[in-house]
């Protein structure tokens, strides 16, 4: 609810504090008074246009400041989490428009966009003024009050959860099925590539060594003459073996003269050893090759073969196995795929079965309340000053298929007098009519979920007496669901407040200035008495306020 309003040089007003409290409270004052200036400073705060032409004469910006207390309206408070506005149970919006055009915008002392203030102002109130309903001329919300008044928001919820998951499956249907040609082809390369590959009859062991086997046996009489040399070089009479051999014999017999020689004698006789090693690996070597002819024209086939596969997958020799292994995996995730698509099918079938039934249940539920809200509504426009006004709740049937929010929309309809059609609430001509509907609606539905402010600017307009006092007793009705603030002109209705404004203005050197006052019970008979009896107040004028405003408790 609106706790304090503050502004400061916006257009007559240079300074202005305001408190509001709970219930109903009511703002009079003398024609061109400037009361609607409070309305406009409230309208800016909740993200309203401005433009420079508001700032006040002489002053270089205007400033409007709104406090509200949002602890119990868990909504709000969701809306300013989403949009990193911690509240702590207090929501301040506040507006600056500059001389030079420019406006700021802060919510909780952030800076934010217009569309942010706006989007958190809508959740906090709701003005009915003449030919400005903010709320109940939306399509959603006339769908969410009759829903509210049918008490099936949950059971609407839990069909939009439904529509949700229907929606989502449907898309990725339809992404399969776009593909579904392009996977049909891909399949069919991939099975060809691996037929080619298990027609290959690949093994590890066989691709990690048939390139080093492949050119052992290509160069094998080469390889042959090389190592035979060295074999010779190293066994022959004069060959290196001999040589250590002697070395070792004639250091030997030094050693036992000096063991200074120690040490060169592990040496050479190591060397010896390994000399000796060499000579029976090399050996061993020789004896396991052999020239063959066959056996390197079938290495030289299967190897150009093992060349050309992995020339057709981008990979060396040794990776042909890894590329086969993820073409199984390919195959059989296309397969799953195709699988997948059969269940989703089956998915949206159910989920449009799931939507029917509940599309159905909520059709029978809103169809009977909004027989019965429209004959409560129609039954109190009679005692509001609109004799022969009828209301209707239309549901008009939305086109087959699954659809947020149920099978039906909901329009609000109205007729303002015998022998008219209906015609939707938006384009009801007369603003005091407008006001007067908005004001039916909201007492019929006033245990809905609204916003904890409601704002009804001259909502008697054309009324009078005992119309007026119906009037007045629907409003303080209302405000104790809500927060009502009235603007009026008539004492009937202004009796029934529980806070009392009045506004004036005065006029000096320095021009014309709005001053707003929060009126004491002994101050707010005189007003009420000025209201009856004109600019001269007579004591029969205060004892009929008295008398009114105590017939009014």
């Amino acid at each position: 609810m609106l706790s304090q309003l503050s502004v400061k040089n916006l257009a007559v007003v240079e300074a202005l504090d305001l408190s509001f409290k709970q219930g109903m409270s009511v703002v009079t004052g003398e024609t061109g008074a400037g009361k609607s200036i409070l309305l406009q400073a409230l309208n800016l705060a909740l993200g309203g246009r401005g433009d420079a032409t508001l700032v006040r004469l002489g002053a270089d910006k205007a400033e409007i400041s709104a406090s509200f207390d949002v602890a119990h309206y868990p909504k709000i408070q969701n809306y300013l989490q989403v949009h990193s506005l911690e509240d702590e149970g207090e929501c301040i919006l506040r507006r600056v428009l500059n001389a030079d055009g420019r406006s700021r915008a802060f919510v909780s002392g952030i800076n934010v966009p217009l569309s942010v203030m706006r989007g958190v102002g809508e959740l906090l109130v709701d003005m009915h003024g003449q030919n400005e309903h903010q709320l109940l001329l939306r399509p959603n919300q006339q769908r969410q009050l009759l829903d509210t008044y049918a008490d099936t928001q949950a059971l609407c919820t839990s069909l939009n959860v439904v529509v949700n998951a229907h929606k989502q499956v449907s898309e990725q249907i339809e992404n399969l099925n776009n593909n579904h040609q392009m996977k049909l082809q891909q399949q069919e390369l991939l099975t060809h590539q691996l037929k080619e590959l298990n027609d290959a009859v690949l093994s590890e062991q066989e691709l990690t060594t048939i390139e080093a086997e492949f050119k052992t046996s290509a160069n094998s009489a080469a390889l042959i003459e090389k190592v035979s040399g060295v074999l010779n070089q190293l066994e022959n009479e004069t060959g290196i073996n001999t040589q250590l051999l002697s070395i070792n014999h004639a250091l030997s017999e030094a050693l036992d003269m000096d063991k200074a020689l120690v040490q060169a004698v592990e040496l050479l006789s190591n060397a010896q050893l390994q000399a000796q090693e060499g000579i029976y690996e090399l050996t061993h070597y020789l004896n396991s090759l052999s020239v063959d002819d066959e056996t390197v024209k079938t290495l030289e086939a299967r190897l150009g073969e093992l060349h050309d596969l992995a020339r057709k997958h981008s990979c060396q020799i040794p990776e042909l196995l890894t590329i086969k292994n993820n073409i199984e995996l390919q195959l059989d995730e296309i397969g799953t795929g195709t699988h997948s698509l059969d269940e989703l099918v089956h998915q949206k079938n159910q989920l449009q079965a799931d939507y029917q039934e509940k599309a159905v249940q909520l059709s029978k539920i809103r169809i009977s309340k909004a027989y019965e809200l429209s004959n409560l509504v129609t039954q109190t426009m009679q005692v509001l000053g609109m004799p022969g006004s009828e209301f209707s709740s239309a549901l008009p049937s939305k086109p087959d298929g699954v659809h947020l929010n149920g099978a039906e929309s909901v329009d609000f309809l109205v007729k303002t007098s015998m022998g008219q059609d209906f015609k939707p609430l938006k384009k009801v001509a007369s603003g005091g009519e407008l006001s007067r509907i908005s004001l039916a609606i909201s007492v019929i539905g006033s245990d809905s979920e609204y916003t904890p402010t409601l704002i009804f600017d001259e909502v008697d307009v054309g009324i009078s007496g005992a119309v007026a006092e119906v009037v007045g007793k629907k409003l303080k009705q209302l405000s104790g669901y809500y927060q009502v603030i009235c603007i009026t002109h008539l004492a009937q209705v202004a009796a029934f407040g529980h806070q009392h404004l009045r506004v004036q203005k005065s006029q000096d050197k320095d021009g014309a200035q709005t001053t707003v006052t929060q009126l004491s019970s002994n101050e707010r008979v005189d007003e009420i008495a000025r209201i009856l009896g004109g600019a001269t107040i007579t004591e029969k004028a205060r004892n009929a306020a008295a008398e009114m405003i105590g017939m009014s408790i």
